[in-house]
């Protein structure tokens, strides 16, 4: 499991820079949700090539394991964005629960779908071409 924690690391690249790119360009333009949003779908977009580049690369040995990558690569990013963001960013618990509410157009949980769907997909994908 370790060339897919090392892979993990990359994905936050990603998403940093996802981050850094709204932050630096569309997000002083859009209102914050909005911003959010569009950064979600890009997000999903980036993430998508990343992951689809590592699974045709280092391709898990059975439907099983890419569902287990999922799992992990899921648990690693909530962990991550609980602990970093509250203890090291000072974001309170309750603003990190906000980013949750679907309702209130929030997409974060569908990067996180995809996070742990991802692997699976390219890896079916990946033995049907």
């Amino acid at each position: 499991m370790w060339k897919y924690l090392v892979a993990w690391f990359g994905l936050l690249l990603v998403s940093v820079a996802n981050g850094g790119i709204r932050d630096s360009t569309y997000g002083k333009y859009v209102d914050a949700l909005s911003a959010h949003q569009i950064s979600c779908v890009t997000g999903i977009l980036l993430l998508g090539i990343a992951i689809g580049w590592f699974i045709r690369r280092h391709p898990p040995a059975s439907s099983r394991q890419a569902m287990l990558i999922g799992a992990f690569w899921l648990a690693l990013t909530v962990a991550f964005e609980f602990l970093f963001f509250h203890y090291v960013a000072g974001h309170p618990w309750s603003e990190l629960w906000r980013s949750y509410d679907v309702l209130h157009g929030q997409m974060w949980l569908f990067v996180l779908l995809w996070v742990a769907l991802a692997p699976y997909a390219f890896f079916r994908f990946n033995r049907s071409v």
